[in-house]
């Protein structure tokens, strides 16, 4: 097959990596999908039309040639059966199509890798299995971190579609240039199995006489249908109106700007600063998990692109925007682990955040500790003193809340409890008085 027309070199990347991820196509087309009713659209303010985003995904396909494959029609035939499941995976791409299809074109790349994520993810940046597929390219943890992507308390790659895309291309890339001579279907075969299982299968192919190119390979079962899944949803889209399949209108023209960020800042106060729905800055950035941008180093903030401006002179006025912390002086008898647990931080993030190079903590430091509950909590521990008491025997909250002058609801709050929680004795609780 290494003669065939559609083949491209991919761009040579250093090292290897071995990429184990699941396919959520099979939950995704199993069972018809509702997408909730998309906010997308008002991200669309302008109303002049840019041109059609399938129209230029068909001129870029590369490949058309294999969808003549048996198993491609079988798949052809699979979706055929059920239009709704792509209609409703075609809309949820519509933030992201663009982009992707940009990535493609620029690193020279077939077009339909952009319809990988609809069997990986149903194009879904937060979509998580509970094996540990993680993101739109559904990628490992051990793969996401050899491929350079940042995973902390603050933040996950690879729920970031502009850091996860790259890296899923440039591992695509770089397993077409090392092992299989720029044949991307053989690379794509790799993604889902891994370049061992993928190599053995073509020595195994050679030893009976046969070509080592993807459509002679003996391989898994999820693994033999994944590229013709690939190429069946490329001729779907190529051809809707033949197959009776409806693609929603979506112009080609981006739907999100990147703003580079220098500092930490709060999405809730910037969305609000600026006039934007709070869930549209956080559906663009499903990377970032706390509800912030990161303390250094972050990543570009994707905002709706018709905000542009207002969240940019938002960011200007760093001290009403800025994440939301506090300042702890340790006390007898407190430890980094007990306070991580008290502000449900991980430990490594409190070491990090103050520069600390073990857990040894000392009496009377002030720490700098994140606070995740809102600004409720931010408010209440600046506007008093804070105390942390110890749970006696047969203590109960309101029986703390009435020695301290306190209201129980507040030290719920406070302490993120649950309301049937159950107080042990020696436990430390936080408050705070006039």
């Amino acid at each position: 097959m290494s003669d065939r027309p559609t083949r491209r070199q991919a761009m040579s990347l250093a090292g290897g990596f071995i990429l184990t991820l699941t396919a959520w196509a099979e939950t995704a087309q199993a069972q018809p999908i509702t997408p909730s009713a998309p906010f997308w659209d008002a991200l669309l303010l302008e109303t002049a039309t840019q041109g059609d985003i399938w129209q230029r995904l068909r001129d870029n396909f590369q490949w058309q040639v294999d969808t003549q494959e048996p198993r491609v029609q079988e798949w052809i035939d699979y979706y055929r059966r059920r239009p709704g499941n792509i209609t409703a995976i075609a809309e949820q791409a519509r933030p992201w199509l663009y982009w992707v299809i940009s990535e493609l074109e620029r690193r020279d790349m077939p077009a339909e890798l952009a319809l990988l994520p609809f069997i990986e993810s149903a194009y879904d940046p937060a979509a998580r299995h509970p094996g540990g597929a993680t993101g739109m390219w559904q990628l490992m943890p051990g793969t996401g971190d050899a491929l350079g992507l940042r995973r902390d308390w603050w933040y996950d790659g690879r729920l970031d579609v502009i850091a996860s895309t790259k890296a899923a291309l440039d591992y695509l890339q770089q397993q077409a240039d090392r092992w299989y001579d720029g044949d991307i279907e053989l690379a794509l075969a790799a993604y889902n199995a891994g370049p061992g299982t993928v190599n053995q299968a073509r020595r195994e192919a050679v030893a009976r006489g046969e070509p080592g190119d993807y459509w002679h390979l003996s391989l898994p079962n999820q693994t033999m249908d994944y590229v013709p899944k690939l190429l069946a949803l490329s001729r779907l889209i190529a051809k809707p109106s033949r197959y009776g399949i409806a693609l929603p209108s979506i112009p080609d023209q981006a739907v999100f700007a990147r703003v580079s960020v220098d500092g930490q800042f709060d999405l809730a106060r910037v969305a609000d600063l600026a006039n934007v729905s709070l869930s549209r800055l956080k559906a663009l950035n499903p990377g970032l998990l706390r509800g912030s941008t990161l303390p250094d180093e972050s990543p570009d903030l994707l905002i709706p692109r018709a905000a542009k401006e207002s969240i940019t002179e938002a960011l200007r006025e760093q001290s009403r925007v800025t994440a939301r912390w506090t300042r702890y002086r340790v006390r007898s008898g407190d430890s980094l682990s007990a306070l991580a647990s008290r502000y449900s931080v991980p430990v490594s993030t409190l070491r990090r955040q103050n520069n600390l190079r073990s857990d040894v903590i000392r009496i009377g430091q002030i720490l700098r500790i994140p606070i995740e509950g809102g600004s409720d909590v931010l408010a209440s521990a600046n506007q008093g003193n804070q105390q942390v008491v110890q749970v006696r025997a047969g203590d109960s909250l309101s029986r703390i809340a009435a020695r301290h002058d306190v209201s129980t609801n507040d030290l719920i709050r406070w302490n993120r409890l649950d309301t049937d929680q159950y107080l042990q004795p020696g436990q430390r609780l936080t408050l705070y008085s006039q």
